[in-house]
């Protein structure tokens, strides 16, 4: 999920503008396959950033519906994620998988670009669609580029994620103050031209990717709808830990459910009740959705090497989880005073929607990197794929939880609103700090 360099030179930098050190002694289609993901999540977190603006200003729809809409879109991406895989598997490969998707996400943005509404819709479905396709196989193809066994892995993974989140953090600034300051359609269609880009260089760099392309061609992997039929042979031990994943599921589609209305609430609440102006500098509300992308790139290498200092002694795999939840839950309680200055009509300063998403961002990096990593230890060979899916579920629940909530901003008091996510959050900490011991059993021992 994502996280600096100024916008235009970070975002039209070439492969080759970046330090060689940068990528040092990695494969040659590292590079390719970093800037192909960098330029996706430029125009989809783009796009993200000013998409419910949008629609309550454009096309006039009203809070509920916009919020709706909203959650549908985006946890429709992680539900097509799923289904993206076991394509790739099974019909087109993951290189053409990737093509394709970028192409039909790119066409999804230029449709937006018309105005019609029917447009509209079909653009939001072209980029679910392409997303499906790419977002998964994408990172399978970042895993083909190294040998099993390869030291460098998990560096790789690393660079790859900055990729994510540098263009998590360069789209909303760029598309977002096109849509709001010069047209709506303009940000949609700079969406459109990120993905273009992404699209040329992953096409020119296709030889650097040839040996993991061949990789994954030799691998004779059942797929995940073969191998959920064939769970005869599980253990008790299976069972328990497969249990475990569901559990973490339940309380990572909360965690989601907060952390993701920053597209949706917190982004009606920027452009409603924020003082768009800091330092003399006018802001624009989708500015905001980059925030959590460069909160990521500065503390993410913080927390590496936290879980490296404490070793055996960081806190297991549900403590982190209730910590996470404990963090979301603290942010939102930050604004709820916000919330009630900006209820009795004040501005309030943006600083505020800056703590509440540092805060909150301590709870990210305490959750996605470790759900990721736990799902894959716990899940039997042969289910990865599956309970990976399952895992992404909770990505598309979360996402459509805060959809529904922004179709509150209307209806309820900002101090009540901000307070019943928090406190949702924060019970759901102390239920998950309560079950711990009972978790770590279902584990088996796995931390």
């Amino acid at each position: 999920m994502t996280s600096g360099t100024t916008p235009l030179a970070g975002g039209q930098a070439p492969p080759a503008a970046l330090p060689p050190r940068f990528f040092g002694a990695h494969p040659r289609g590292l590079p390719t396959l970093f800037f192909t993901e960098m330029w996706e999540r430029f125009s989809y977190y783009g796009m993200r950033g000013f998409l419910i603006l949008y629609m309550v200003h454009a096309l006039g729809f009203d809070d509920r519906h916009a919020g709706s809409v909203y959650g549908t879109y985006t946890g429709s991406v992680w539900l097509a994620a799923i289904v993206g895989g076991i394509v790739a598997d099974r019909w087109l490969g993951h290189y053409r998988s990737v093509l394709v998707g970028g192409i039909i996400i790119a066409l999804g943005h230029f449709t937006l670009a018309l105005r019609a509404l029917p447009f509209f819709y079909t653009g939001l479905g072209l980029i679910i669609l392409g997303t499906g396709l790419l977002k998964p196989n994408v990172s399978a193809l970042v895993g083909s580029l190294y040998e099993p066994g390869d030291e460098r892995r998990d560096a790789g993974f690393s660079i790859f994620y900055m990729g994510i989140n540098l263009g998590a953090l360069i789209g909303p600034i760029v598309a977002g103050y096109l849509a709001q300051q010069i047209d709506w359609h303009l940000g949609f269609a700079c969406a459109g031209v990120g993905m273009v880009l992404g699209l040329v260089q992953y096409v020119v760099g296709r030889q650097r990717l040839e040996p993991g392309i061949a990789r994954l061609a030799a691998q004779a992997r059942p797929t995940a709808m073969r191998a959920i039929g064939r769970t005869s042979g599980l253990t008790p031990t299976d069972w328990k830990r497969m249990a475990a994943v569901v559990v973490f599921f339940l309380f990572a589609t909360l965690f989601w459910g907060a952390y993701e209305q920053a597209g949706s609430t917190l982004n009606l609440f920027a452009d409603r009740y924020v003082r768009l102006r800091l330092l003399g500098l006018k802001l624009y509300a989708s500015w905001f959705v980059s925030i959590q992308a460069l909160f990521v790139i500065v503390l993410a290498p913080a927390f590496a090497w936290l879980w490296l200092r404490l070793g055996p002694r960081q806190p297991s795999s549900p403590a982190k989880f209730a910590i996470a939840l404990l963090f979301a839950g603290l942010a939102f309680l930050l604004l709820v005073p916000a919330g009630a200055l900006a209820q009795g009509g004040a501005k309030v300063s943006p600083l505020w929607l800056v703590g509440a998403y540092f805060v909150e961002e301590l709870g990210e990096l305490s959750l996605s990197p470790v759900g990721l990593s736990i799902v894959t230890k716990l899940a039997p060979p042969r289910l990865v794929g599956f309970m990976l899916g399952v895992w992404f579920l909770s990505n598309a629940l979360g996402n459509k939880l805060a959809g529904w909530t922004a179709g509150f901003m209307s209806s309820l008091p900002l101090p009540t609103l901000f307070g019943a996510i928090a406190v949702v959050c924060l019970v759901a900490a102390l239920i998950m700090a309560l079950l711990i011991r009972p978790v770590r059993s279902l584990m088996g021992g796995v931390h």
